[in-house]
């Protein structure tokens, strides 16, 4: 993969620079490879050199960068969270972690700017729940690199931007710097300002919030505290590592013993207003790079009564039958990008849930091989 580095760097500064160049949203450094980026979510390898075993390479690039009162903790656990941030305002969530005696690296970057949600391609029942005032719990869920936290910081900066209120957010670590714009607005760091979630959530309702937004939801006392703080007057934002929206509500659940989901369901219903799930799909247009495929539950009261009374199958046809106030599932999800232009059949085809119905959508609508090879008849000659 070109790039304008020809040798290894000895500062972990050209390697992060370089994303920018190639767009890239990931740098894995591994040893017994060269540096890898991944460019419109495929991995694609350097032709810089391989990083040599026992180099120390990696640990050379990454100690000036990590944070000092950090060093015990990750020589204890074996790895450690923590962002880094470059003159031009680009950010990077780093992790590094020990892998048989060794040292490699994961590096997310995050755009210094925070989109909007036109730039994101996310329907407007994502601007509708940010500038809906109240209390309640909004989670955005997927799977890893699908674009949770720039999706929900672009909700969090559209409350910045148009409502007076105190926000408050907890993150591990921080990804994207809010500056305070029309509201006000305090984000901790999880091993900086505090020890766990549950201890930030515990805090945080002690000062005066109206949005708290929790990065990510790990276990069930930061579960509990969330939903309390939802019921209690505040509008919480949260992630969950789960791939749709009928897979949060499981998720939810296991995180309590079977006794307590009768409560736990009541509280879910009461405080519910909407569960966003989200997939990536490489786009058309290679300025645009990759588009959201959405899964979107509101909790209405239809909604609200299927959890309480543990009726979560009949969820899927509610949001198939509620399109109009803003639900959609996967399957309609992908059919618009594809009548929009956004992706190819044979693209939305891999990531439909329900290719049946989805082929029952589409008519006539030009596949990306079938792109290619109009391309190439059309080629000019020479």
């Amino acid at each position: 993969m070109p790039t304008t580095l020809t040798q290894l760097p000895d500062s972990i500064l050209p390697l992060l620079e370089t994303m920018r160049e190639l767009d890239a949203s990931d740098l894995h450094l591994k040893t017994g490879v060269p540096p890898v980026y991944r460019v419109a979510g495929a991995l694609r390898r350097t032709s810089l050199p391989v990083i040599e075993v026992n180099s120390r390479y990696i640990e050379k690039l990454m100690e000036p960068i990590m944070p000092q009162r950090r060093i015990e903790e990750f020589h204890r656990r074996g790895g450690l969270d923590f962002a880094y941030n470059l003159p031009n305002g680009d950010r990077f969530r780093i992790n590094v972690m020990q892998s048989c005696d060794q040292l490699h690296a994961a590096i997310r970057r995050v755009r210094g700017r925070i989109p909007n949600f036109e730039e994101l391609h996310l329907p407007a029942v994502y601007r509708k729940l940010s500038e809906e005032a109240g209390e309640g719990l909004i989670i955005v869920c997927g799977v890893t690199g699908c674009g949770k936290s720039t999706t929900m910081a672009a909700m969090i900066d559209h409350i910045n931007e148009t409502q007076s209120v105190n926000i408050i957010s907890i993150e591990d670590p921080i990804e994207y710097a809010f500056r305070p714009k029309k509201s006000i607005v305090s984000q901790r760091e999880i091993g900086l300002d505090l020890e766990t979630f549950a201890d930030g959530l515990r805090s945080a309702v002690r000062q005066d919030p109206d949005v708290i937004f929790v990065g990510e939801m790990r276990d069930r006392e930061t579960m509990l505290a969330s939903l309390q703080a939802a019921e209690t007057g505040h509008l919480v934002f949260c992630t969950l590592h789960t791939a749709d929206t009928m897979q949060s509500l499981t998720r939810i659940l296991e995180f309590f013993p079977q006794d307590q989901h009768t409560f736990i369901r009541s509280s879910l219903a009461n405080s519910l207003k909407a569960v966003l799930a989200q997939r990536l799909l490489p786009a058309i247009d290679p300025k645009i790079s990759r588009v959201p495929a959405v899964e979107v539950l509101l909790g209405d009261p239809i909604v609200k009564e299927k959890i309480r009374e543990a009726e979560d199958t009949d969820l899927p046809e509610i949001i198939a039958g509620n399109l109009e106030a803003g639900m959609v599932n996967f399957t309609t999800s992908l059919g618009r990008l594809v009548e929009e232009g956004m992706v190819y059949t044979d693209v939305a085809m891999e990531y439909a849930p329900n290719r049946e119905q989805l082929t029952g959508m589409l008519h006539g609508i030009k596949t990306s091989a079938q792109s290619m090879v109009h391309r190439v008849k059309h080629r000019p000659a020479g």
